[in-house]
């Protein structure tokens, strides 16, 4: 969503094309169809740019997008980058790695008034929401407030994201989240759009690219919970009134559980996938986590969700490390016994199961610095904070190899081979359960149910094994050693 946002807000003006490329969903057919990410030298030889914004929406890809930015530098191309990963020392580090300017906070205002001040040739720091270089020194000017008239702002303009297939099309009615947990990024008092800002954005985008499916990246779907019931009844009459049926998902959190109403608005309005952030069955991690939840009512809520005939995707974070205050030992063998077995009474559809990342700005990454505990960059730089590596020191008596090897003996649980045999096994079932439970509708959706679990459980094994592959490519182990030795060093 950040690069289309912004996107959108520059085409709008008079005398700027946008051209969007997002390398994490790049197709590239005939003779490029090799290349890893984007091949900015031929893109450039077909549509020269003149300036280049570059989204750090996520540490892992922060050294591709340095890459990226010298590469533009080199030609005497402005850069200017934005997005969460640059805050604190990493704006000083963006703006020694190939960044002219980094902007602060959201960016569809600001893009705008940097861009005019850069081809008026004004002063620019008169434009409020940025930092840069001037005399080998970090220049912030005036912090810019947030977003909260959205209505203002143009629709995310998807057709400029260039040689991508997007299946699912990304919406959002509110930014920020007031959960405050220790790990996340996204802070702030909740700003909400209208509902029928939302619909407008859903019936503008089926309407052009024929989207059939969405996914509200809303961190928390429900924060304004009469507006949202107001939307999803406006949701489901318009899909009435078209004749179209639509097909959501959603971020929500566990204990909306307890309102039926609500539920049941969401699932006349078509929203049939939810993903939830479970994080950990074991008390003292949610503890340490700041996450409101009760380990005892998680089991009881997630079988609400079920019945109300929602796809439930979970998601857990693995190893959480503790705070001062709070006395826990637990064995790695016994963490993963606790994972699996609720993971198999919840009766999951699918699962992810990732490590903590002391994401920058966060106050998980804050403790750990105090605490000496992360490793350095030297060995483990940027591109591994994407939650598939160990990053710091576990608590004991975990070591940080079996950390690493966790989540994916968790994960093994489900994703395996066999799957691929039941995809057609469930093929061939259809008509049967279809004769025996006398019912279509109801039959449809138990079937559809174990197609989809098949068809998931499967990929997801391949896609683990592909991943063992580059991960074993990587060398990764031999990095970790490296950085403990490095790490136990510097301790001494």
């Amino acid at each position: 969503m950040g690069p289309v946002c912004v996107g959108s807000a520059v085409n709008e003006m008079e005398s700027w094309d946008v051209e969007i490329i997002d390398e994490n969903n790049l197709r590239w057919y005939g003779p490029k169809a090799d290349i890893k990410g984007a091949d900015h030298q031929f893109l450039q030889r077909l549509r020269p740019a003149d300036i280049v914004g570059l989204y750090g929406g996520l540490t892992s890809t922060i050294p591709r997008l340095y890459e990226i930015a010298n590469f533009y530098k080199e030609k005497g191309i402005v850069t200017i980058a934005g997005g969460q990963h640059f805050v604190d020392e990493n704006i000083k580090e963006a703006l020694s790695s190939g960044i002219d300017y980094v902007v602060i906070g959201e960016g569809e205002e600001t893009i705008k008034e940097l861009l005019q001040a850069l081809v008026e040739e004004r002063n620019i720091s008169s434009v409020n929401g940025i930092a840069f270089m001037k005399d080998g020194e970090v220049v912030y000017t005036q912090s810019r407030k947030p977003i909260t008239d959205f209505d203002k702002l143009p629709l995310p303009d998807f057709s400029l994201v260039r040689y991508a297939h997007i299946q699912v099309y990304q919406v959002e009615r509110i930014r920020g989240c007031g959960m405050d947990c220790e790990f996340c990024t996204v802070k702030g008092k909740p700003r909400f759009a209208s509902p029928e800002r939302l619909l407008e954005r859903i019936s503008f985008l089926l309407e052009t690219k024929d989207a059939r499916k969405f996914f509200v990246v809303d961190d928390l779907f429900g924060q304004q919970r009469e507006e949202t019931i107001r939307f999803c009844n406006m949701l489901r009459d318009y899909q009435r009134d078209i004749g179209r049926r639509l097909d959501l998902g959603v971020q929500i959190r566990l204990d909306k559980a307890k309102d039926p109403e609500l539920l049941s608005a969401m699932r006349q309005a078509g929203i049939n996938f939810v993903a939830i952030g479970f994080e950990s069955p074991i008390e003292e991690e949610l503890k340490a986590m700041n996450k409101r939840l009760k380990l005892a009512d998680m089991l009881e809520l997630t079988k609400i969700f079920r019945k109300f005939g929602f796809l439930i995707h979970g998601m857990f974070i693995f190893g959480y490390p503790m705070t001062y205050d709070i006395h826990f030992k637990m064995s790695v063998h016994e963490r993963i016994k606790h994972f699996r077995r609720f993971i198999a009474k919840a009766h999951l559809d699918t699962f992810q199961v990732m490590l903590p990342i002391p994401l920058p700005g966060t106050e998980l990454r804050k403790r750990l610095e105090r605490d000496n505990r992360i490793y350095s960059r030297r060995e483990l730089g940027w591109e591994y904070y994407d939650g598939n590596f160990a990053l710091f020191e576990p608590d004991a008596p975990m070591t940080p190899e079996e950390m690493q090897a966790s989540p994916m003996k968790i994960m093994g649980m489900i994703y395996r081979f066999k799957y691929i045999f039941m995809i057609a096994l469930n093929v061939f079932s259809f008509p049967c359960m279809i004769f025996f439970l006398h019912n279509i509708r109801y039959g449809w959706k138990m079937w559809y149910r174990q197609w989809r679990q098949s068809l998931i459980r499967s990929v997801g094994w391949i896609t683990m094994k592909r991943w063992e592959s580059v991960f074993k490519k990587d060398d990764f182990l031999y990095k970790l050693q490296k950085a403990k030795e490095r790490h136990r060093r510097h301790d001494s």
